[in-house]
């Protein structure tokens, strides 16, 4: 089977995320069900994804399956890379996310830095530091650290 694609383009400038996934379309369908994820761009070859951009939280990641080259962390037991979404909302993120598979690494709570926010990993082992800010003033935030 050759080359299958959609058409999109690439930005002049972008910094953009790539996780490697041991299935990259269940997690396409998991991130568009559960994050609201919009999948702009799919590129497969022989069965496997070997390029996707989604749309999640207003910013653009991009994906692929796992091979030869690129392991993903679910096959090698290494943790997953962490993304940090800043969110008006991540207890409702997160309830979301845990009831459909994820897990806490640590639950939402009002952290000590001047955020309320926890850590979630998803099936696919990529972690979402999901979280939003407490009006705090800098000196508040030392002395809660302290």
């Amino acid at each position: 089977m050759g080359l299958q694609c959609q058409a999109g383009s690439m930005p002049d400038n972008a910094l953009r995320p790539k996780l490697i996934l041991a299935d990259a379309d269940a997690a396409i369908r998991w991130y568009t069900a559960n994050l609201g994820a919009t999948e702009s761009v799919r590129y497969e070859h022989g069965g496997s994804v070997v390029f996707a951009e989604l749309v999640v939280f207003g910013t653009s990641v991009t994906l692929k399956d796992e091979d030869e080259v690129d392991p993903s962390p679910t096959s090698t037991g290494a943790p997953g890379p962490v993304l940090d979404v800043v969110t008006d909302d991540p207890d409702g993120v997160a309830a979301v996310m845990l009831e459909n598979g994820a897990v806490a690494v640590f639950p939402v709570v009002d952290q000590p830095y001047g955020a309320r926010g926890g850590r979630i990993r998803d099936p696919f082992g990529v972690q979402w530091l999901l979280q939003t800010p407490v009006t705090m003033t800098p000196d508040e935030v030392r002395a809660a650290l302290d």
